[in-house]
């Protein structure tokens, strides 16, 4: 990717006790012109919500900003592995982000996602951190500290808890779609195994 409508983006972001109070931040540079970065916070929201969040305003920076070819750099390896059509998408709260970002996608001629260690995500790490901190963003273009950030559809929560046969459903789905990925020669990480776990007892008020 070395024209100038080809966009490197570094997304993140993250709930503090998850859920709690959450955040999203994006990188994204071009070449030839200096780095973009935005951020903003979410109130009270899960760590895939957040990273979901991050990554849509993302293709929306990308977009409005004359992408053509973009590359998305996450630590988030479960988001990314749904991306990439390896990992389905079992929990209802992420459904419609996901099928936002899918929309988005198809704006590009090219969307690249790739898994990234967090130690090569640090920038867009920090921005997020530093929004719930309450710090000032350092991000050179508004969009910091809303409720609902520009462009994104936030699904309704529900206040009280599922039944325990739905959450049983969705848990035993998740576990095996992990091991029907095993067999294929797919193993999922363990890690984003765990992640779409916590996220399904977390959406369903379980912990």
């Amino acid at each position: 990717m070395s024209d100038a409508n080809s966009f490197i983006i570094h997304t993140d972001g993250g709930a503090r006790g998850n859920p709690g109070p959450a955040a999203w931040a994006f990188v994204l540079e071009r070449p030839g012109q200096g780095a973009i970065e935005d951020s903003g916070t979410l109130g009270k929201s899960t760590n895939n919500i957040a990273e979901y969040t991050a990554m849509i305003q993302a293709l929306l920076r990308a977009k409005e900003s004359g992408g053509q070819r973009v590359r998305i750099l996450s630590d988030s390896e479960l988001m990314v592995q749904q991306m990439k059509g390896i990992y389905k998408v079992r929990n209802e709260g992420l459904l419609p982000l996901f099928r936002q970002a899918k929309d988005l996608c198809r704006h590009f001629e090219q969307v690249i996602f790739q898994h990234i260690p967090r130690e090569q995500n640090k920038r867009a790490d920090q921005l997020y951190n530093d929004v719930l901190d309450g710090a000032k963003s350092t991000a050179p273009s508004p969009g910091t500290s809303h409720a609902n950030p520009r462009g994104l559809k936030l699904s309704k929560k529900s206040k009280t808890r599922s039944d325990d046969s739905k959450v049983r459903a969705e848990v035993l789905e998740c576990l095996s779609t992990a091991l029907a990925a095993a067999k294929d020669g797919q193993a999922p990480d363990a890690a984003m195994v765990w992640d779409q776990l916590w996220s399904i007892l977390a959406e369903e008020k379980i912990v």
